[in-house]
């Protein structure tokens, strides 16, 4: 892969600028920078899904490029489609093989003069199902999906709906068996179980191609990786370093120790011209004209001054309740809900329970049980088929969806807040403290990263003025730095809180009263047992 003056802006705000860089062939590739540095940007220029302002990257002609999203849809997927046929369109066999037939037919009729062209067509096809071993196709793909544990219970449904977990593994089936030149991972070990880990890990260090990946989890990275492309948000450059991850840390902290003794000696010189230049300015003969040397000296040493980067700011917010709710603001009755309206079994059935006023609430269960489907039935994104869910008049819901499908991803960030009604100077104050400054603000949700896209809806659910939050695993997308804020936030909140999640870090932190497992509806105080049991039983999923 060549990078050739490669430059891109949102408004007036520079992206990464006149990007110069060479990537080897078959490199495995672990990309990272701050959040907000390009990352999923430089992703979608490679894919296409992104036009540059200048420049380009220069691929060899047939380069076949697939990539695993953070958030299953975003690369256009129809979710109404069976998860086996989802997995055999990674290859486009069928697609191939209908051309060839037309081919074939047109062949018959055509004029001598266009067999040629014909036959050179004929040729191409066969190349490329032979690329995609057209007759061990389908053993490969039953392979993977052994190796990653996906159940024919899972083959079976449609993608959506699949959990957020297991929607991310069957993409990820797909990627491996789309047998790609170019491999594009956005945070791949979201929801990955410890079975799957382990198989797409040694996968992929094996892959005979180039692997890219974009991660916060380190030792994934350090286990896949034998190449780090830093993305340097505050210089809008990009620099390779061989080695992984941690081999990436020990050159970075080696060159910035190097940077600061260069920045101690440079202010060490810069104060003694600076005191020549004071004390001589005034004087005549040779004094005047070394005052005067001193200050072109001067003058050239503050433009060749190293540049100390600052730690990059943090995520810093409250959420406020406008007004308190009755004391039981959330009551379940006999709750039935499934997908197919055939089945004789509900996906949740025959579900009753109560939350009270500013308890903090916990939902646990294996993947595929109802989890998100019952936070979205109690914000009435779905209806029951049977039994009731009571909201008193005075609760007020604020919801985070794991998907982060509240967004309107063909607005700007600030036009997603306008139902809200704030003057521009509190809205700008409000994304400040999610660290979007500037030009920022007007950027499309589309082509935010998955992180940055969590940061809004935070942003949205921080000033909603809500006193029942509904929360469907809102550490995902997320840094940790960033997770443990706010997971702080949360256990400050004055409100009542339901919540999916299944990071202990996360769950121990809030204060959560009660536990409630699915799909039996089992209601318990928090231990933190049935938290890690649940975590690595999906791990095994």
């Amino acid at each position: 892969m060549q990078i050739k003056n490669l430059t891109m802006t949102y408004g007036k705000q520079v992206i990464f600028e006149n990007i110069n860089l060479v990537i080897p062939n078959d490199t495995k590739v672990g990309v990272v920078g701050v959040n907000g540095a390009g990352k999923t940007t430089f992703f979608k220029i490679i894919m296409g899904l992104l036009t540059p302002d200048f420049g380009k990257v220069i691929l060899k002609n047939g380069t076949k490029i697939d990539w695993l999203p953070q958030v299953i849809g975003d690369e256009g997927t129809d979710l109404n489609t069976n998860v086996f046929e989802y997995l055999l369109s990674g290859r486009p066999i069928e697609e191939l093989n209908q051309k060839l037939e037309k081919l074939y037919i047109e062949l018959s009729t055509a004029s001598e003069e266009k067999h040629k062209t014909i036959y050179n067509e004929i040729t191409k096809i066969q190349n490329e199902l032979e690329y995609y071993d057209i007759y061990n196709a389908e053993n490969t793909l039953l392979k993977i999906i052994e190796g990653t544990g996906i159940t024919d219970e899972i083959l079976n449904h449609k993608l959506c709906e699949l959990s957020g977990g297991q929607k991310s593994k069957v993409a990820f089936v797909r990627l491996l068996y789309s047998k790609p030149d170019i491999i594009l991972l956005d945070e791949p070990t979201n929801h990955l179980d410890d079975t799957s880990r382990k198989y797409i890990t040694n996968y992929l260090k094996n892959y005979h191609g180039s692997v890219y990946i974009i991660s916060h989890d380190i030792k994934f990275l350090d286990e896949v990786t034998n190449t780090t492309l830093h993305l340097d948000k505050m210089n809008k450059t990009f620099e390779l370093y061989k080695g992984n991850y941690t081999n990436f840390q020990k050159l970075k902290q080696i060159r910035e120790e190097n940077l600061e003794r260069q920045r101690e000696i440079q202010e060490k010189e810069e104060k003694k011209l600076r005191d020549i230049v004071l004390l001589y300015s005034n004087s005549s003969g040779k004094r005047k004209r070394m005052a005067q040397d001193r200050e072109k000296k001067l003058e050239k040493l503050r433009k060749e001054k190293v540049k100390i980067v600052a730690p990059p700011k943090n995520v810093k917010f409250n959420i406020e309740v406008n007004r308190e709710s009755e004391a039981i603001p959330l009551e379940i009755k006999n709750l039935c809900f499934s997908y197919n309206k055939e089945s004789t079994h509900d996906l949740i059935e025959d579900l009753s329970f109560n939350i009270y006023r500013g308890e903090k609430f916990l939902i646990v269960g294996e993947n595929g049980v109802g989890k998100s489907t019952l936070l979205k039935l109690i914000v009435k994104e779905l209806t029951p088929d049977s039994g009731d869910i009571y909201l008193s008049n005075k609760t007020d819901i604020g919801y985070y969806a794991q998907e982060l499908d509240g967004l309107d991803m063909e607005k700007t960030i600030i036009e997603n807040f306008k139902e809200l009604n704030l003057n521009e100077k509190k809205l700008r104050n409000v994304l400040g403290r999610f660290l979007f400054f500037g030009d920022e603000v007007f950027k499309h949700i589309e082509v935010l990263s998955p992180g940055e896209r969590a940061r809004v809806a935070l942003a949205k659910l921080s000033i909603s003025g809500a006193n029942f939050l509904v929360l469907d695993e809102p550490t995902n997308h997320l840094d940790p730095e960033t997770a443990k804020i706010i997971a702080d936030v949360f256990k400050e909140f004055s409100g009542t809180m339901i919540v999916v999640s299944h990071n202990p870090d996360f769950t121990n932190h809030l204060g959560i009263e009660r536990t409630i497992i699915l799909p039996e509806g089992i209601l318990s105080y928090y231990n933190e047992g049935i938290i890690e049991y649940y975590q690595k039983l999906n791990e095994r999923k």
